[in-house]
């Protein structure tokens, strides 16, 4: 096999297999760094091994196996250490290499979900850590992201991410954090947060907060990944399903959000023909699932909202009425004054500009939203169509110094040029 293909079979095992193998490896381990250590190592060895004979049938299992033994050497060297120098080393109740944790040890509800890297994904996303931490743990861990590219995404140096990270890693050792599933009663909570962590992280791919480029691409892609794991490992859980057409209904459209240029491209002014039909029906389907599955939560009325423009013919033939219903049971599920300013858009649509600059209006005394560009861009757009031009490009300018990212400067620069020359 040439070494060409060998790359590419060991970076596609890398993508599809990372979180299996390490967080099969953390049960023998029980030492995050540790961990890694030894899978990194296995991916090295799987370019000369499959070199020589050929990439195996099942390459996670071969992987696994490989870095399982690693870490049971690890382990062996390190007790051997301990007893050599008895002195120097203190016992460690969670040494790796020592039995993971297992059956009757595990909360109770872990039987529920057998696979491995619901467990990695919980701990990473354990409330003790920040939601940065929470955020960067599951690109390094989960993902596989190297941390240069986590440093990229947040734009810090790498030193800076590294540390980071390992504080992060700390504080799970340090606080005992379990790896393992949450237990029934905490449930709920937990699923919330880590599919927040997905959600946070969809959206940094499909806007990002600063840089020159709109969209994220391999945020957006490592995402939607994340969302099709969760669904499959908690098949019972509505949200993980929401969450998922959400994201998928943003997939969609992602290759028509910038022009050829990068320039922004509003949703109403998208070209439709080029949305992925197959996503969109696969969003669609998810959709009802999950509103069937009992009261829904926020992702998967934000999924229903998403899904309805993406299946709308046109910016005119959308639902407006239906889209501003969805909003209104959002705000109960979920009172975010982000959540009210939206609904205003679909009210400008449904009652006229007016009547949804009114609700504008008000949003801007919530302190919740000082600082959000999108409250004045919002105001701006409706004072626009109301043939208001000074004050609209006015608040196109406050949009524009509260906006870090390039293409949206861009646009709104845009905005406040063709105004000025109306």
């Amino acid at each position: 096999m040439s070494p060409g293909a060998v790359e590419a079979a060991v970076a596609d095992a890398h993508r599809r297999e990372w979180a299996s193998v390490l967080a099969a490896t953390v049960r023998v381990t029980r030492d995050l760094d540790a961990a890694e250590e030894v899978v990194q190592d296995a991916y090295v060895r799987a370019l000369d091994a499959w070199a020589r004979n050929g990439v195996p049938e099942r390459p996670g299992a071969w992987l696994t196996t490989v870095a399982r033994r690693l870490a049971l050497n690890l382990g062996r060297r390190r007790r051997t250490l301990e007893r050599k120098l008895p002195l120097l080393v203190t016992p460690d109740a969670a040494a790796p290499g020592a039995p993971a944790a297992s059956g009757p040890g595990l909360p109770e509800g872990a039987a529920r979900f057998p696979d491995d890297r619901l467990r990695l994904v919980f701990t990473c996303c354990h409330p003790a850590l920040s939601r940065e931490a929470q955020v960067a743990l599951t690109l390094r861990l989960v993902c596989g992201v190297a941390t240069a590219d986590i440093a990229r995404a947040f734009l810090v140096s790498e030193p800076t991410m590294a540390a980071r990270i390992t504080r992060a890693k700390k504080k799970v050792a340090v606080a005992r954090i379990p790896y393992a599933v949450p237990t029934p009663a905490e449930l709920p909570e937990r699923v919330d947060a880590v599919l927040t962590v997905v959600h946070l992280l969809s959206a940094a791919g499909h806007t990002a907060p600063t840089g020159d480029a709109l969209v994220r691409h391999d945020l957006a892609e490592r995402a939607l990944d994340l969302a099709r794991m969760l669904h499959e490992l908690l098949p019972g859980e509505s949200e993980a399903t929401g969450l998922l057409a959400l994201l998928l209904a943003h997939e969609a459209r992602r290759a028509t959000r910038t022009d050829a240029a990068g320039q922004l491209v509003r949703l109403e002014d998208q070209d439709r023909a080029r949305w992925d039909p197959a996503l969109v029906a696969e969003a669609d389907r998810l959709v009802v699932a999950a509103l069937a599955a009992g009261p829904p939560g926020r992702f998967t009325l934000q999924a229903a909202i998403a899904t309805l423009h993406a299946l709308a013919p046109s910016w005119e033939a959308t639902d407006w009425r239906q889209i501003v219903t969805l909003y209104d049971a959002l705000l109960k599920a979920w009172p975010s004054p982000v959540v009210a300013l939206n609904r205003a858009v679909a009210v400008a649509m449904v009652d006229g500009p007016a009547a949804a600059l009114a609700e504008v209006e008000a949003l801007a005394s919530d302190d919740r939203l000082a600082g959000y560009a999108y409250l004045p861009a919002t105001r701006a757009d409706l004072l626009a169509r109301l043939g208001r031009d000074a004050e609209a490009a006015a608040a196109y300018r406050a949009a524009l110094g509260l906006t870090a990212n390039a293409a949206e400067r861009e646009y709104l620069a845009g905005r406040v040029a063709a105004l000025s020359g109306r």
